[in-house]
């Protein structure tokens, strides 16, 4: 197939998933024709189409059309560096993640070897992969209690960072790790207020993964005892939270015993994450 015929089916695409109410339909487009081709969205001006790839596109640009989540369609979802495996089942990273991972991993820049690090409700394990990453010498755990992410978080943790340890359990329980002191603990956890006025795809994630009672709090409160038990006095958390809860967010961390409680912002300025460390007893 030649290039300007790649072109015009791209541009066809665009348009189709733009009239669907696609937020970025330019880029889906392409990111569906190079995931069809096998190379780089870069490489797209390069690449040779079989004969076939005009029906095989379509087909996913019909997929996408409906819906469907682009990182359900090709299978991946970038993150901090690197290309996460997901699917129906497990919540999907989002970009805004990478801050509190960011953040992870500032924090043990100074920290003594072998750290230890807990990513509570890890999903893919996102978290946990990029800070084992970062620091390799890091103990890490991921905790997740939803079997079908487990099946995704095992998935990833195998070709990414092997090194981390994955721990099925309830995020909340305060004695899931017992015997563990961590030095930083990480979480994105469900924090969405129940709400049907969001777009198509973030009910594509699992229920249970996105969303957290009226306020968003709910999941965040239960964390807030099982972070005090597993941290080290000293210790540091950071909490991914929504956009409306920041100051929720804070005072239950003020309220559960933790100092240097601040808010942190994504990269639209935006307070979107809590951190805070545990006070010495």
């Amino acid at each position: 197939m030649k290039q300007s015929s790649v072109r015009s089916l791209i541009a066809s695409a665009a348009n189709t998933l733009r009239e669907a109410g696609v937020d970025s339909p330019e880029v889906d487009a392409r990111l569906l024709a190079a995931h069809v081709l096998g190379v780089a969205p870069m490489q797209l001006m390069f690449a040779d189409a079989p004969a076939d790839f005009g029906g095989r596109y379509t087909e996913l640009v019909a997929r996408r059309a409906a819906r469907e989540p682009l990182q359900h369609i090709t299978g991946t979802a970038p993150f901090y560096g690197v290309d996460l495996a997901v699917g129906p089942g497990v919540f999907i990273p989002r970009p805004e993640t990478e801050v509190l991972a960011e953040w992870a991993v500032r924090k043990l820049v100074d920290a003594p070897p072998a750290p230890t690090v807990v990513d509570l409700g890890s999903g893919t394990g996102a978290l946990a992969i990029a800070v084992a990453r970062a620091r390799p010498d890091a103990n890490v755990y991921a905790v997740e209690r939803s079997e079908a992410a487990r099946a995704y978080l095992q998935r990833n943790v195998e070709k990414l960072a092997p090194q981390v340890n994955v721990v099925a359990g309830d995020m909340t329980d305060p004695e899931l790790l017992a015997g563990i002191t961590a030095d930083v603990v990480v979480s994105n956890p469900p924090y969405v207020p129940e709400t049907l006025q969001l777009q198509a795809e973030v009910y594509a994630d699992p229920h249970e993964a996105v969303f957290s009672g009226a306020d968003g709090m709910a999941a965040i409160r239960g964390l807030v005892p099982a972070v005090k038990q597993m941290l080290k006095d000293g210790g540091a958390v950071g909490i991914e939270h929504d956009d409306t809860t920041s100051e929720a967010a804070q005072a239950e961390l003020r309220g559960g015993g933790f100092a240097d409680v601040r808010a942190l912002e994504d990269m639209t300025g935006r307070a979107r994450f809590v951190t805070a460390s545990k006070l010495a007893r």
